[in-house]
């Protein structure tokens, strides 16, 4: 960090090293500075190289909020006899929302993948077992015991997968959402089960300024004490070298692509100390 104002003296000093996933209403990680609000910051972890921290503020909320604010799970409280589908689990949300799914005793954490090299990320990240989102989910779950779910965390193409997990999902169960649906959604096929659906968008807080907006830097603090004593690993799966323009745009070509695995990371500026 190069400079704080007063306000934000009570948590940091210039020097220190933080993250962030900041505000989409301010000037972005492509910038060479950036002005955060000190609310949504925290220390990264240190046993962590600045290019491993960067990886995780923005999946680590998104997937902390979905599990521990919407779907109602909390680290080290029992689930016992519940499961948690993860759709898309090799993704970015995906990769760290398995290993936040771990710390929760007595869940059952199933993930999905579609390629032999996403199953094996997914696996290691955590997930007690995997299916293939491209085949048909209820035989699936069926031949390893599973004839519902309780929960869902929904990563990857709502439209194709929505109308299955509607019929999978335990009554009074809990689909949580991060990805737009490109047309209207039959929400009446969860009504007879009095099943729930929330949208989870990690940028809430700070695009509308909310009463907690403080919450994220007390989540990122949480995320970095968990990094500290080992229980959660980086989703940093590649690095792409510098920022430049060019980086910047091959990185951009295979997020789009949709097969990524993991985080893909990129160095700041040379004049920097350390990556950011």
């Amino acid at each position: 960090m190069a400079a704080c104002g007063a306000d934000a003296a009570a948590w940091f000093q210039p020097g220190d090293s933080i993250y962030y996933a900041g505000d989409v209403n301010r000037p972005g990680c492509n910038s060479a500075y950036q002005l955060v609000d000190a609310r949504l910051a925290a220390r990264s972890p240190a046993n962590w190289s600045a290019v491993e921290a960067a990886a995780l503020p923005l999946t680590g909320l998104t997937a902390w909020e979905a599990l521990f604010e919407h779907l109602g799970y909390a680290p080290d409280a029992p689930a016992d006899g519940r499961t948690l589908l993860v759709v898309g689990g090799a993704g970015g949300v995906g990769s760290i929302a398995i290993q936040l799914a771990r710390l929760v005793p007595g869940l059952r954490v199933v993930a999905t993948a579609s390629r032999a090299e996403s199953t094996a990320w997914c696996r290691q990240m955590g997930a007690h077992e995997v299916i293939d989102h491209s085949l048909p989910l209820r035989p699936q779950l069926e031949a390893i015991g599973i004839p519902a779910v309780q929960s869902v965390l929904l990563l990857n193409r709502p439209d194709e997968h929505f109308a299955a997990l509607a019929e999978l999902i335990a009554p009074f169960g809990h689909i949580a959402n991060v990805v737009p649906f490109s047309r209207p959604v039959e929400l009446n096929a969860l009504m007879r089960k009095s099943a729930s659906f929330s949208w989870n968008y990690m940028f809430t807080r700070s695009m509308f300024q909310t009463a907690d907006m403080a919450r994220q830097g007390d989540i990122l603090a949480r995320l970095t004490a968990l990094a500290e004593a080992g229980r959660i690993r980086s989703t940093r799966r590649e690095h792409l070298g510098q920022l430049s323009a060019r980086a910047l745009g091959d990185a951009h070509a295979r997020l789009e692509r949709g097969d990524a695995i993991g985080k893909l990371t990129l160095s700041g500026f040379s004049n920097f100390q350390e990556p950011v």
